[in-house]
């Protein structure tokens, strides 16, 4: 009786209009464009770098010394940009990461509802700041002030310009981990409270265990954030490729040579214009490569408090 009533309501359901068939067509074709896209630039982008590598062996582009791929004599030496890019972004997360997951411990355990969504929405405001303003308030303001505590510290210099990176992708690791926190079912708190914990205790021993892919996605995705800076490293950091892990010392990150080089004169399929590709491809794979480690990362530890 109930599979005859359903074959036959099936048998009647109307089918789709001319307008849904059209809105369809239009949402696959706009999302195969997206997917299109990313595909022709990863296809410009290796084809290129596959062509600098004809020219330039794998072997001296991981070990060489040095960057100088404009001078008469060029080496091509990726190890240079990837100190720089580095200590960049070690600085930047050293200052990041303390401050914002207290942050959104705070926001998601203590503050009161209505101060948190006020915080949390100053937070995305402070995500919207240009980050060429950043790389000028840490030359003209920060820069001096630090080069009257550090003796030897140069004008351009990785400190100055990590610090406030720092603050620059502060958001992005508070208000993910913070929502990831707030997404903890509350009879786990409660059942702490239960056994006696402090709400010290149940922050530490149960929410963040119980949020931690969220709190590791945070963090990556400030990295990947960190890595791929452009105006704060090209405006304060330098644009000098050296292979120095002293944060006194003027270096380049990859994307600020990548700014150097482009605003250039190198001429299209040149090997200074292509060694700018092979920049461009090391630094996509960089970042899949922490996306991809912070996948399993999750994975690995929600199976574990699942």
């Amino acid at each position: 009786m109930n599979t005859s009533t359903s074959t036959t309501w099936a048998s009647k359901k109307p089918g789709r209009s001319p307008g849904e068939r059209l809105v369809e067509a239009i949402l696959f074709a706009t999302s195969l464009v997206s997917v299109l896209t990313t595909a022709a630039v990863i296809v410009v982008l290796f084809s290129e770098t596959f062509q600098f590598f004809l020219r330039v062996p794998l072997t001296e582009f991981l070990f060489a010394p040095e960057w100088t791929p404009l001078f008469a004599e060029p080496r091509y030496g990726i190890g240079a940009l990837l100190a720089g890019t580095f200590l960049f972004t070690a600085i930047g997360l050293v200052i990041a990461i303390p401050l914002g997951l207290l942050t959104a411990a705070y926001l998601a355990e203590y503050a009161p509802h209505e101060q948190s969504i006020r915080v949390k929405g100053i937070m995305e405001l402070l995500e919207g700041v240009p980050t060429v303003v950043f790389g000028y308030f840490a030359l003209l303001f920060l820069t001096p002030i630090l080069q009257n505590l550090i003796p030897g510290l140069n004008l351009f210099n990785p400190i100055s310009a990590g610090l406030v990176l720092g603050f620059a992708i502060l958001p992005y690791i508070s208000n993910v981990a913070s929502d990831a926190m707030m997404a903890v079912p509350r009879s786990l708190r409660e059942a702490a409270y239960a056994l006696g914990a402090t709400k010290f205790e149940v922050v530490t021993k149960v929410v963040f265990p119980a949020a931690v892919s969220g709190i590791v996605a945070a963090i990556i995705l400030a990295t990947s954030r960190a890595v791929g800076e452009t105006m704060i490293a090209a405006i304060a950091a330098g644009q000098r490729p050296i292979l120095t892990l002293d944060p006194r010392e003027t270096i380049a990150t990859m994307t600020s040579y990548i700014v150097q080089a482009a605003t250039g004169d190198q001429p299209a399929g040149s090997l200074a214009s292509r060694a700018l590709f092979s920049v461009g491809a090391t630094l996509f794979l960089l970042t899949l490569g922490f996306n991809i480690l912070a996948q399993r990362i999750v994975e690995r530890y929600r199976e574990r408090y699942e």
